[in-house]
């Protein structure tokens, strides 16, 4: 008997280190399947953010040239966002029927073509015709954008179902470079060639990105399932962490329509350099994410203190960006840049465990697994992101016009302030409700009386 047990549990942890989510320790697991799907996401990951960050450093004041006040410049923010958000739940609830791999490379396709389109709005009239227009090319950006990242996040989670966070936080260094590379590259491109260079050249690098995508990245299928996004959503839990989800993105997105115009205004820099200035927030969060995402996987308990945490810290840095003019403390550049870092390191504390547990609830819940669950998570992850990069730049362009950078930066670290809080006394009172269900269960001295019985008896 002992030398079978003996053989079960060596057949078991054979079959542990052969599995498909190895990673990391267990690199000796990764297929060649698997890296071909970590190669295609971190492709989609660093295109999608160069796309989505090359607009920060010279479109505000471009547009407000062409006659786009900075509400409205917001407002075209937001339009993106608010897109990708119908989207994302729509495209998250039929990734079944459409199919993982055609989405993901269809979004890329949409994607490239239409940031080529993007450079050339520089040619239309001024006034009313070119705002319509940034509006119409946003939403087709934010229809491929959809697309391509809720098939990303469903391969990814459905190639690696035990390193979730490891590998979405691995991958985070390609958004983080995206992110880092969009601004100063754009910034550069921009002032030595003009408004068009840019999109024409961040496009084409998209479109010759999906066919090789096509070779590489493997086909994924599934049943579709009876599970919904109402069902989902309407779990106490999940509405919290999708809150989450949704201020972490709102003061993001914030940044992206005021942060240019208050750096050129407060330090006067050239628009070359404001570009760097948005370094600060993308490598701390680039760089903080793998190790983020590795303590979810490996120590799952720490994601509600991740969670908690990063919620407050990001609405003191927040408070602490313009500063709030109640501090009466003068904007430095130095200052600035270190509140960023700490702004990109706080926002990794939230985002990345936030995957992770909404999947887990929906396991403790009954959802069925498989892509068709992967789908309706991506979905809803991609949509409260977006519905919260709607909010931030439309909230905040009216909020900066009105207030001033200083103040709007202070109100908007409210959301992640409310999201911190709320999740905090949840996990508070989740833990009082288990700790009492223990004690009903197991009373005092329950355990002492077995043994005294058994003692007596013997």
């Amino acid at each position: 008997m002992g030398s079978r047990e003996a053989e079960g549990a060596d057949s078991e942890q054979a079959a542990e280190d052969s599995t498909p989510g190895a990673l990391g320790g267990e690199s000796r697991g990764l297929t060649r399947e698997q890296l071909f799907t970590m190669a295609a996401t971190a492709s989609i990951n660093f295109s999608s953010m160069i796309c989505y960050s090359i607009l920060g450093p010279f479109f505000p004041s471009e547009a407000e040239k062409k006659g786009a006040s900075n509400t409205i410049v917001g407002l075209i923010f937001g339009c993106f966002a608010l897109v990708n958000f119908l989207s994302s739940l729509i495209l998250g609830n039929y990734i079944t029927h459409i199919g993982a791999k055609f989405m993901f490379l269809a979004g890329m396709f949409v994607s490239g073509c239409v940031t080529i389109l993007f450079g050339i709005l520089d040619k239309v009239p001024s006034g009313p015709v070119f705002i319509g227009l940034c509006f119409l090319v946003r939403a087709m950006d934010a229809v491929g954008f959809a697309a391509a990242m809720t098939a990303s996040f469903s391969i990814v989670a459905k190639a690696f179902p035990n390193n979730i966070a490891t590998v979405l936080g691995s991958l985070e260094i390609f958004t983080g470079l995206g992110l880092v590379l969009g601004p100063p590259l754009g910034g550069f491109l921009y002032q030595s060639f003009g408004y068009e260079v840019p999109f024409i050249t961040v496009g084409c690098v998209v479109l010759v990105l999906v066919p090789v995508n096509m070779c590489v990245l493997s086909k994924y299928d599934s049943v579709p399932s009876k599970d919904s996004f109402w069902k989902l959503i309407l779990l106490p839990k999940v509405l919290l962490l999708c809150l989450t989800i949704f201020s972490l993105s709102a003061c993001l997105g914030f940044l992206d329509p005021t942060m240019s115009l208050f750096i050129l205004k407060m330090f006067k820099l050239p628009a070359g350099y404001v570009g760097l200035v948005f370094l600060g927030l993308a490598l701390s969060y680039s760089l903080s994410s793998p190790l983020l995402g590795l303590l979810s996987d490996k120590l799952p308990y720490l994601r509600k203190w991740l969670l908690v945490s990063g919620g407050l810290m990001t609405a003191l840095c927040f408070f602490m960006l313009g500063p709030a003019p109640v501090l009466h403390i003068e904007s430095q550049l130095w200052m600035f840049v270190l509140v960023l870092v700490l702004v990109g390191f706080s926002l990794g504390m939230s985002a990345i465990p936030v995957f992770p547990e909404i999947l887990q609830c929906a396991y403790e819940n009954g959802f069925e697994e498989g892509l068709s669950l992967l789908g309706l998570v991506s979905g809803l992850f991609n949509a409260m992101w977006s519905l919260g990069a709607f909010a931030g730049p439309t909230l905040g362009g009216f909020l900066n016009e009105k207030l001033g950078f200083e103040w709007a930066s202070a109100i908007q670290g409210g959301w992640a302030l409310l999201s911190g809080l709320a999740t905090g006394i949840f996990y508070i009172t989740e833990a009082t409700k288990r700790s009492s269900s223990s004690s009903l269960q197991n009373p005092p001295g329950t355990n002492e009386e077995r043994t005294h019985l058994m003692s007596s008896e013997s």
